[in-house]
């Protein structure tokens, strides 16, 4: 059994950031699935439920933001690599009673190297597109709670969030 620590993979031994070599890595079937929030006022909470911003479908604008923002994870975290995804959903779900709009992306491939990234970049980007199209309203969203909350594929198999 290995007792050691595990140990940042975006590191070589020097301490020196590198992209992880996934060239042997087997091709399989991967999927990540994230989430994050956007509180606010409830009468900005109206306007995307209703579909009356002054900017029009805030969620059909996100939807789509998110899946641009998917497609470009590699080119805004520096070591990430660029993957081609095969599927990109995006859901939302409303709580008006927390004055909340949940997001919540899966994002899907065939390859050597996991989604995870992609998942929570179209998350992040999702929510960030809402607060830009209600940021007139609504200065004081907080976007919150965005993280991982499954992972399928790969070396490491299966891992949910507790």
């Amino acid at each position: 059994m290995n007792d050691s620590p595990p140990s940042l993979t975006h590191f070589d031994a020097e301490g020196q950031a590198h992209m992880v070599d996934v060239g042997a890595k087997t091709e399989t079937r991967r999927v990540a699935v994230a989430t994050g929030r956007i509180l606010m006022e409830p009468a900005t909470f109206a306007m995307v439920r209703d579909g009356s911003a002054k900017k029009g479908d805030v969620l059909g604008v996100a939807r789509i933001a998110a899946i641009q923002g998917s497609k470009r994870a590699s080119e805004l975290i520096p070591l990430c690599h660029p993957i081609a995804l095969t599927r990109v959903a995006v859901e939302f779900a409303l709580d008006e009673a927390a004055g909340a709009v949940d997001c919540t992306v899966t994002a899907e491939t065939v390859g050597r190297t996991g989604v995870e990234m992609e998942a929570l970049t179209a998350a992040s980007v999702a929510l960030l597109t809402i607060y830009d199209m209600c940021k007139a309203v609504d200065r004081g969203m907080r976007i919150e709670g965005v993280r991982l909350l499954e992972k399928q594929g790969g070396k490491s198999g299966h891992w949910t969030a507790a």
